[in-house]
């Protein structure tokens, strides 16, 4: 990343290492498409879309990017999921070498936008 932080997803992609790139843009964009709504922010350096929790964010790293929401969700529906690693904490690596799992994050971020109109409680995530 460059030595200015970013402070949009755009930027953030934009200052991304060019394997990131493609993958970072259709994660933002599939992302947005489910929660247009939502705000974007760059929160703890990652972007985030908030309305008004958390609802999903996702990240790049050396060899993969990450998506995350809730972690119930995410073990929920990667239950199974042998192509990608869930980490512990319900983070999914998605590396560089292999396609967006589209039908998967879909699936997930639905499922917590759904349960965020669904619930009235305060929770991070």
């Amino acid at each position: 990343m460059a030595s200015k932080r970013p402070t949009t997803i755009a930027q953030y992609i934009d200052a991304a290492a060019p394997v990131a790139k493609s993958h970072l843009q259709e994660l933002h964009v599939l992302l947005k498409g489910i929660a247009p709504t939502a705000q974007e922010a760059i929160k703890w350096g990652n972007p985030f879309y908030v309305e008004p929790r958390f609802l999903f964010a996702f990240s790049a790293h050396k060899a993969h990017v990450g998506f995350m929401c809730s972690e119930h969700l995410m073990k929920e529906h990667c239950a199974g999921i042998k192509e990608y690693e869930l980490t512990p904490r319900g983070i999914l690596k998605i590396p560089y070498s292999k396609p967006i799992p589209k039908a998967l994050i879909t699936r997930i971020a639905k499922a917590r936008v759904m349960t965020l109109k669904a619930r009235q409680d305060d929770s991070f995530w």
